[in-house]
């Protein structure tokens, strides 16, 4: 504790007299306490000045903020998550003694109890004439100050429970994110989605080109990875008659950390049987169109998110993949390039990938590089070069593409989907042709996922989007650390 400072070891000395005096610092509950709305509900009907007449009892109990004497009366400021209430703590109520006592031995940060009844100050604000007082919880370390709370961004996203405490606004951030998590999953559910959960360890992460994070299994004596996509189980689902499904959940890939990238993150996929990816769109526009309107109502007093959301407001615009790529690039007949040929635009380009990449991961470089930047608004961006998706159908009227979609927001890929590949034949092919090409897993062969094909899997559109992506873009956040309570950061520099 030699750390401590000087405030810090003032209050851990408190916590020692309590207990050599038989007090507890820490008590175990406080049953039937209320929110301070509660009260403030209750003092609505009172002018200022004026105690409730009929002495309702409340308990509340939340955060001290603030603490000020003015003679024989002391005024506290306590935060609970309903808001903020002003406790009057009086010498007639509680006695001399008591009345000296607590404002020895509160301080700003603590956890308390309050018993009392409704009043408004002179002053004509909501409080709670206190009866008794109940130490919840001594906070040794004193809260940052409330109107500033940690400016440093790293510690403020590193220390979240500090950014929360101190912060009104990062609470209501995070109630939004829970909010439309569940204005997510309503719109599933009333489309007549099955919500599942499919397993986060397999022998095989399959669904996207990312490396996996592995671990080993004491049991089985094998390696497992955890997935890096739900695809591939979601679609067996399909084989076996859920007809349409989706996942909320954490996915892995140990890869990038930046704004738009975090190795932990919450993916939503969903699959549809017997639709294909017309349908998957209109779905999708549907979803978007009722987040837009939902995220302001949330956050009303945020102008960002007013701004950021009304950009998920249909109609969208649609941009053709290959005819936009090579329309800014200057580049012709791009789907009869070879695999070197791309590389070497690529790399002209700027891209710095492997050099055994797959043809598709130097496609989706190019576009990367020449249309990303020009998109503006949320967009959808159709019909793929077959290279970049070997999960996709082959397009029925446009040879050497598929039926795929992307959405792109302004400066990141939001969602994937596609009428799905149906062919257990030319899936086991495109599996083969991905391993070949790129000399590594990034495209594991699934030998079980060919055999739940060969089944059947019906005609099936899917959708893939990264939900900590579209929260980042729906509230205008720069980063989407800012919407991941506790986001993998970098360790400390020493």
């Amino acid at each position: 504790m030699a750390d401590e400072s000087a405030l810090e070891r003032e209050r851990r000395s408190k916590v020692a007299r309590w207990r050599a005096e038989g007090r507890e610092p820490y008590p175990y509950s406080f049953p039937g306490r209320v929110g301070t709305d509660a009260v403030r509900a209750a003092c609505a009907a009172l002018p200022p000045g004026q105690d409730d007449p009929a002495h309702t009892p409340f308990r509340v109990a939340g955060r001290l903020r603030a603490i000020r004497q003015h003679g024989r009366t002391a005024f506290a400021d306590l935060e609970d998550r309903a808001g903020e209430l002003q406790l009057l703590l009086r010498v007639d109520e509680l006695g001399e003694t008591a009345y000296r006592g607590w404002l020895s031995d509160l301080d700003p940060g603590d956890l308390v109890g309050a018993d009392g009844t409704a009043a408004v100050s002179r002053r004509g604000e909501p409080s709670l004439v206190v009866r008794t007082l109940t130490l919840l919880a001594k906070a040794i370390r004193p809260p940052p100050e409330k109107f500033h709370g940690l400016t440093d961004v790293e510690e403020r996203i590193r220390r979240r429970y500090v950014d929360l405490l101190s912060s009104p606004e990062s609470r209501a951030l995070f109630g939004a994110r829970t909010a439309l998590l569940g204005e997510v999953r309503r719109y599933f559910d009333e489309a007549g989605f099955l919500e599942v959960e499919t397993a986060v360890l397999g022998s095989v992460a399959g669904g996207a080109a990312a490396a996996p994070f592995v671990t080993r299994s004491n049991y089985t004596g094998s390696n497992l990875q955890l997935r890096i996509a739900t695809e591939l189980p979601l679609k067996r689902l399909i084989v076996g008659g859920l007809e349409k499904v989706y996942e909320i959940g954490k996915t892995f890939r140990n890869e990038d950390l930046d704004s738009t990238h975090s190795p932990e993150f919450t993916e939503l996929e969903a699959y549809w049987a017997y639709a294909d990816y017309h349908d998957m769109r209109r779905l999708l526009e549907g979803l978007f169109d009722r987040l837009s309107r939902r995220a302001p109502e949330l956050l009303p007093d945020d102008p960002a998110v007013a701004k950021a959301s009304a950009l998920f407001r249909p109609p969208f615009p649609t941009m053709d993949f290959v005819e936009e790529l090579e329309r800014r690039s200057g580049i012709t007949d791009l789907l009869s390039k070879s695999r070197e040929e791309l590389r070497a635009l690529a790399r002209a380009a700027g891209s710095t990938v492997p050099e055994n990449s797959s043809s598709g991961t130097f496609l989706d470089k190019l576009f990367e590089h020449y249309v990303e930047p020009a998109i503006d608004r949320v967009t959808f961006v159709v019909d793929h070069p077959i290279a970049t998706t070997p999960l996709a159908r082959r397009h029925r009227s446009k040879a050497g593409r598929v039926e795929r979609f992307e959405v792109f927001a302004p400066g990141f890929e939001l969602a994937n989907a596609y009428t799905e590949l149906t062919d257990p034949d030319e899936q086991e092919k495109r599996f083969r042709e991905q391993l070949g090409e790129r000399g590594d897993d990034r495209y594991a062969f699934d030998e079980d996922f060919v055999e739940a094909l060969q089944y059947g899997l019906p005609p099936t559109t899917g959708v893939g989007f990264g939900v900590d992506r579209l929260l980042m873009g729906l509230l205008g956040k720069p980063s989407i650390k800012e919407v991941i309570l506790f986001p993998l950061v970098r360790p400390r520099s020493a």
